[in-house]
């Protein structure tokens, strides 16, 4: 049968019993079942681990069997569409309504069944533009993060949130999740990513083409001129993404510095931030506006959000998946990796492939960095100042953390120009603090070791 009309009928079934539609996993079991794919190949081609596919693939065949009365599994699913599309179509002639369980689906003539619009009625306005929204790879648990945006968006109303961490610690994975989670909740939502050349024309032209559209499909006058942004804004409840908005500001500065292409972004910032209206802009990346404070204050209606790694056990998860076996170094190896997901995926594919043995290859507090992890720091390092350089190359010198008076003892920097560059350092998430002390994560100080000569 069509793999799009099975696909179609069984998300029907999943949300008549769940109230929620197939997630992508879900459908990569399904469409990968249809194409008489293994287990370990959608796993493989979904990048997660068998386990957790046949997991989800038993809940499926579970549910699917209470719904059409029939033992269901992976071996017979097609069989099973194939045997409910004949029972649909069998009815055609007399124009039948077919009752399967819980399941209406109505024939009408030789098309595919008419699956009813699951859409809660009071979304039946939300438009949206999720094309260039990544697909929700492996999500580990965050609830604490999906909680407090969630919070700063539905309840505190907030204007303009920056969700910001280093490469690879899972800031749109995270995001995807809070927009798959949320985006009903808005009359418009939208993902756009930002390119190497993000200049304000295209993505007002993409927004304002969405709401004209949207005006046109509900009937509303068409010989009106599009408003500006802000204006539709404030006339619709919006929930907007931004990924990658690093790529708004100058690499060799200090964070924060638009490009000249790119300063009218600062004002539709300030106009989000401080005009009355009704939606939310989401800003991802590695570094965030300069008028975006992380200073905690009574004001709702800017937030700031640093992502930090994963706890313990999604890290523990991360390497078994990637076929580390269970040890002591473990805990160790995400400590130092900081549960940052891509760099522990980076490090056990590695280790993997040179053996395994995680006890034998990291003696010593050795810090392995694979050239796969060595690009992802390059794209970050390659937009420090020369005045960032120097401050990174001095915290990687030093055994310990170290307080701003050592670092002036220990450099010729002015004092303004270090603390210029310390806060730059810490909006890019390339330092840590703690207290009056200022490091980095090993990774990064073994990174500044090979390639400033720290």
């Amino acid at each position: 049968m069509n793999l799009k009309e099975a696909l179609k009928i069984a998300d029907h079934i999943i949300f008549d019993k769940t109230g929620q539609h197939l997630d992508d996993l879900q459908e990569a079991v399904l469409k990968g079942t249809l194409e008489r794919e293994t287990y370990k190949h959608i796993a493989k081609e979904f990048d997660c681990s068998e386990s957790n596919v046949r997991q989800i693939g038993s809940e499926l065949w579970q549910i699917l069997s209470e719904e059409l009365g029939e033992d269901v599994n992976k071996k017979n699913f097609r069989s099973a569409m194939e045997r409910l599309e004949v029972s649909i179509y069998s009815n055609v002639a007399q124009e039948e309504s077919v009752q399967i369980n819980s399941v209406n689906i109505c024939a009408e003539g030789r098309h595919q069944p008419n699956i009813p619009n699951s859409r809660p009625p009071n979304q039946e306005t939300s438009h949206q533009d999720l094309s260039e929204m990544p697909e929700l790879g492996d999500f580990f648990d965050r609830t604490s993060s999906l909680d407090t945006l969630t919070t700063w968006i539905l309840q505190q109303h907030s204007h303009l949130i920056t969700l910001t961490g280093s490469s690879g610690i899972g800031k749109t994975t995270l995001a995807v999740q809070l927009v798959q989670q949320i985006k009903n909740e808005f009359e418009y939502t939208a993902w756009y990513t930002l390119d190497e050349f993000p200049t304000i024309d295209k993505f007002q032209s993409n927004l304002i083409q969405l709401f004209s559209n949207s005006q046109k499909q509900d009937s509303s006058p068409t010989n009106q001129k599009p408003l500006p942004l802000i204006k539709y804004l404030q006339n619709h409840r919006c929930l907007i993404i931004l990924d990658d908005v690093h790529n708004l500001f100058c690499s060799g500065e200090l964070a924060g510095k638009y490009k000249p292409e790119c300063e009218e972004y600062r004002t539709l910032f300030k106009q989000i931030e401080k005009l009355s209206h009704q939606s939310c802009l989401m800003l991802i990346g590695w570094e965030q506006p300069r008028e975006v404070t992380q200073v905690k204050s009574q004001n709702t209606s800017i937030r700031s959000l640093q992502l930090k790694g994963l706890d313990i056990a999604a890290g523990r998860k991360i390497l078994i998946d990637y076929g580390l076996a269970e040890s002591d170094n473990i805990e160790t190896l995400i400590h130092r990796y900081q549960g940052n997901p891509i760099w522990l995926k980076s490090v056990a594919t590695l280790i993997q492939e040179l053996g395994g043995c995680v006890n034998q290859l990291l003696p010593n507090d050795t810090i392995l960095l694979p050239e796969d992890l060595k690009d992802v720091l390059q794209q970050q390092f390659s937009r420090l100042s020369e005045l960032e350089k120097q401050v990174i190359s001095l915290l990687a010198k030093a055994s310990d953390a170290i307080n701003l008076t050592q670092l002036l003892e220990n450099s010729q920097i002015p004092a303004s120009d270090l603390v210029n560059a310390l806060q730059s350092l810490s909006r890019r998430c390339l330092i840590e603090q703690q207290a009056k002390f200022y490091t980095i994560s090993p990774v990064l100080r073994q990174y500044a070791t090979i390639i400033l000569g720290a």
